[in-house]
Parts: C-alpha cells; sequence; structure tokens
C-alpha cells in the first residue's frame, strides 16, 4: 500500500497515512478537527541500486547504438563523395 502525505493548512500537523489507492482521501485534521486536512505532492521514495536488471540490462545501454549511427554516417558520407567525383 502507498503511503500519503498530509498537511492540515490551519494548524500545520503533516502525517505519513498508508492508504489504498481506491480509498477516498481524508480531509478533516487529526489534530485540530478542522476540514482543511489535504493531500501533499511528494517525491518517490526509491531508488535502483545493486547488480540487478536494470544495472546489467539496460544501463549505459544508450551508448551503444549512438556509436553504430556515426559509422554508418561517415560511409554514407564517403559514398556520396565518391559518386559525385565519378559523375
Amino acid at each position: 500500500m502507498p503511503i500519503y502525505e498530509y498537511r492540515c493548512s490551519s494548524c500545520g500537523v503533516q502525517k505519513d497515512v498508508m492508504q489504498k489507492i481506491s480509498d477516498t482521501p481524508l480531509t478533516v485534521c487529526p489534530a485540530c478537527g478542522k476540514p482543511t486536512f489535504s493531500k501533499q505532492l511528494s517525491a518517490a521514495g526509491f531508488q535502483l541500486k545493486g547488480s540487478g536488471w536494470y544495472a546489467t540490462d539496460f544501463k549505459g545501454s544508450g551508448s551503444k547504438p549512438e556509436a553504430k549511427s556515426e559509422s554508418a554516417t561517415s560511409t554514407v558520407s564517403s559514398a556520396t563523395s565518391t559518386a559525385g567525383g565519378n559523375g
């Protein structure tokens, strides 16, 4: 279950609440009882660490296609300049 961060705009109380995604958001502040308790936007709390699938399968894979495209471009340029010199 995700953890949501709530804050009361009246008294400033902040609280982390574990809820289902389908649960209705809380609106009443547990400290002051006013209906000014609202969900806050916060960053996701996870990191990809270790030598798992991300590090072995996807990390650094973006550099290989660039090297291939540069060599393919230079080959096309050489062929074009040779063809242009004959005609």
